[in-house]
């Protein structure tokens, strides 16, 4: 069966509208439905001077996308939408088009959900809490445990930690926490990548992963003896590695996913290696995400310069997730 897939378009004075528009025009083996504002679109689509066709959209057809027609889950804006000016009143509209996708997801409306980037300053400054899809998604879905993984063709990096301020991290990483991000990276390299036995690359928290204890405890209290008893089960574990020689060419060569302590550790690599070719994947739902590896671009909205590439790279993620899923 043809996946259906919720694109939610993100902040709406950024490039969500645009990349999602923009990829509207090109074929794919999915039904595309937009979750957004159909006037603020079909205004973004005359700016971009792109002829794409919007239609509302009230029940999945499972049919391949047709090139230049895009269907809408119609859902209002607040407040009228100005291209690189984001307002707070519309964080609320943000969300209602993140719900609207969840619950899509749940009940098998859609087969998946495709988010744009959005801004989570203006969120918090509406006096909503919010630090970020990941988390917000958990929380929605009744998730004790997700993990946050972004993804090229070259190379996977899982984060033990998310978005949390550099002095929380290592009271964020217990023996538990790492034990079940682990075991979900394990299994989703498993179950949906189809990767028999993954070889995961683990790097150490502290420089030089702690040079045995005199840089820090963390890897001989936590990481070591987690490592050591998921060995003993049978999984494929490097490490602690030191961060900064983990990515190197016989590693990389070996290793089908590295889990970083912390955000800054190993996303940097990655998006340096792959800067718009990357897709953000939330691993542990119920439901399949996938997201672009790009903040908002406000600069770039409604100017026609806003790339496509992480966006459809994340669409034929989604797709693939979407029909390995039993």
């Amino acid at each position: 069966m043809t996946p259906t897939l919720a694109i939610t378009t993100g902040e709406p004075a950024g490039i969500g509208p645009d990349i999602t528009l923009m990829a509207a025009m090109r074929g794919w083996s999915a039904e595309l439905v937009a979750i957004g504002d159909i006037h603020m679109l079909r205004q973004r689509a005359a700016a971009l001077a792109l002829p794409v066709t919007l239609v509302e959209w009230s029940q999945p057809q499972r049919t391949a996308h047709r090139p230049g027609t895009l269907p809408v889950r119609h859902t209002p804006v607040s407040e009228t939408v100005t291209p690189g000016q984001p307002d707070p009143a519309n964080a609320r509209y943000v969300l209602n088009t993140l719900d609207i996708a969840i619950n899509g997801c749940l009940n098998h409306t859609f087969s998946a959900m495709v988010t744009a980037p959005v801004q989570k300053s203006v969120i918090n400054d509406a006096g909503i809490p919010f630090s970020g899809h990941t988390e917000y998604l958990a929380e929605k879905t009744g998730t004790e445990h997700v993990v946050m993984m972004l993804a090229t063709d070259k190379l996977r990096v899982a984060l033990a930690t998310t978005h949390l301020p550099l002095k929380d991290v290592p009271a964020a990483i217990t023996q538990s926490s790492l034990e079940r991000t682990l075991r979900i990276l394990h299994t989703e390299l498993t179950g949906k990548f189809g990767i028999a036995q993954p070889n995961i690359a683990v790097l150490g928290l502290n420089p030089h992963a702690g040079e045995g204890g005199h840089l820090g405890r963390e890897e001989i209290e936590i990481i070591i003896p987690v490592l050591e008893t998921m060995r003993a089960e049978g999984l494929q574990l490097d490490g602690p590695l030191p961060a900064d020689t983990a990515f190197n060419p016989d590693q990389l060569a070996r290793s089908d996913a590295f889990l970083a302590m912390f955000h800054d550790q190993g996303l940097p690599v990655l998006k340096y290696s792959g800067f718009g070719e990357a897709v953000n994947i939330t691993l542990g739902l119920p439901i399949v995400r996938t997201s672009v590896d790009h903040g908002t671009a406000l600069n770039l909205a409604a100017s026609g310069n806003a790339s496509t590439s992480s966006l459809e790279k994340t669409i034929e993620v989604a797709m693939q997730m979407a029909n390995a899923k039993p």
